[in-house]
């Protein structure tokens, strides 16, 4: 045995110190490591590129609601109504989508006060089939509509989707209309709808109730659009300009109307609640 093994074996070593899977967390943005306490508490942004995260439902609520909310119940549909199968049964998907998230579907609809003011909210979850819209989806948020109504309170949306499902076909593309009849009961009712896009928010979303708000805000960076960039420069045989469906080349054409940070974003739905529906307010 050489000198430096026996001075290496007489040396005590402690046991390697074992630390938590989730001490970090790295922005996939600017690829900086921040402690998740830290970036939870900035409310899942990086505090140093300041990229927004998706965020799951419940978080959404917690960062919204003034404190306590009430989850509303999910409307009960047919699933997997064309008995779908590609490389999995539908029903297989669904069964994992539900494992992975403990959610019934990619819509989520809650009721409490923002600011001291009522609201009924629904959150699309992008982890659920990559928030997807089918017939659940629209029934949710047909649903979301007709609790505000009754509750004479404003509808807030804030949609994450890949678009439609396709493994519900022509009845998740049924979505579309259906979802704007609702939000036209909601305009004859007084209320207000007011939508919140996120990353990333695309497809038959983007062509249905994503574009119908009294006021469109989006959160930065956020990718908007109906097709993907390279099918559209496939289409025209064009270069498209940098970024031009993130939040803030938006903004600039007139698509949507602010870009609100995640950390203003309580203030201001809370503030354009009292704009839009002054009534209630004084009540």
């Amino acid at each position: 045995m050489s000198w430096l093994s026996r001075v290496r074996n007489g040396i005590p070593f402690l046991p390697k110190r074992q630390t938590p899977d989730n001490l970090w967390h790295k922005c996939p943005k600017c690829q900086t490591m921040v402690f998740t306490k830290e970036f939870e508490e900035n409310l899942s942004v990086c505090p140093r590129c300041d990229h927004h995260e998706r965020i799951r439902a419940h978080r959404r609520f917690e960062m919204l609601f003034d404190g306590e909310y009430q989850t509303l119940p999910a409307p009960e549909v047919r699933e997997d109504p064309l008995k779908f199968r590609d490389t999995k049964r539908y029903v297989d998907r669904l069964k994992a989508a539900r494992g992975a998230t403990e959610e019934r579907d990619a819509l989520l609809n809650a009721k409490g006060r923002i600011e001291g003011q009522s609201a009924v909210v629904g959150v699309q979850d992008f982890a659920f089939m990559g928030g997807s819209m089918g017939v659940a989806v629209g029934s949710a948020f047909v649903a979301g509509v007709r609790a505000a109504i009754d509750a004479r309170a404003p509808y807030i949306i804030f949609t994450a989707a890949g678009g439609a499902r396709m493994q519900e076909g022509i009845l998740s593309l049924m979505q579309m209309p259906r979802s704007t009849v609702a939000l036209a009961q909601l305009r004859e009712a007084g209320l207000p709808y007011i939508v919140v896009l996120t990353d990333p928010t695309t497809g038959g979303v983007t062509a249905s109730y994503a574009m119908l708000g009294d006021v469109q805000i989006a959160e930065p960076g956020a990718l908007i659009g109906f097709a993907g960039q390279r099918v559209i420069e496939q289409t025209i045989r064009e270069k498209l300009p940098e970024g031009f469906q993130r939040a803030e080349y938006l903004l600039e054409h007139g698509m949507i109307d602010m870009v609100v940070h995640r950390s203003e974003l309580r203030a201001t739905l809370a503030r354009l609640i009292g704009y839009l529906a002054p009534e209630r307010e004084a009540a």
